[in-house]
């Protein structure tokens, strides 16, 4: 941290209309002026890193990325919802924190996951 120190931001807290509230940010636009912008991180880390990790290609000389949805931050997201609902966190608290419906949040989390041999009974013993 000591390279990259923290920069001080104040947003609105909760909604746009908010109480506006200060926080260090470890991750904040390339001016250093605010938050970063999902873009920003997307293009300038979260792909670098997947070029370093030999998921996707190295972006052509002054072209974009490959599109790569399927190890997009959104995957991301579920990833760690499933990791979150495999150590026990509550679909329905769960769901507060992403969607907001505890039906969607289960749709997409388990969409496509294995079923264990095990049954239900593994959760009350």
């Amino acid at each position: 941290m000591a390279a990259s120190a923290p920069v001080a931001v104040t947003l609105p807290w909760a909604r746009p209309d908010g109480k506006p509230v200060t926080k260090r940010l470890l991750f904040v636009r390339p001016d250093g002026k605010g938050a970063v912008r999902r873009t920003d991180f997307n293009t300038r880390l979260w792909k670098s890193a997947l070029v370093a990790a030999g998921v996707i290609p190295p972006a052509e000389p002054g072209k974009r990325h490959t599109a790569a949805r399927e190890h997009g931050m959104h995957a991301l997201r579920h990833f760690y919802a499933s990791v979150l609902l495999d150590a026990g966190e509550n679909i329905k608290a769960l769901s507060t924190s992403s969607e907001g419906r505890a039906r969607v949040a289960m749709d997409k989390v388990y969409l496509g996951r294995p079923s264990g041999l095990d049954g239900p009974q593994t959760a009350q013993s």
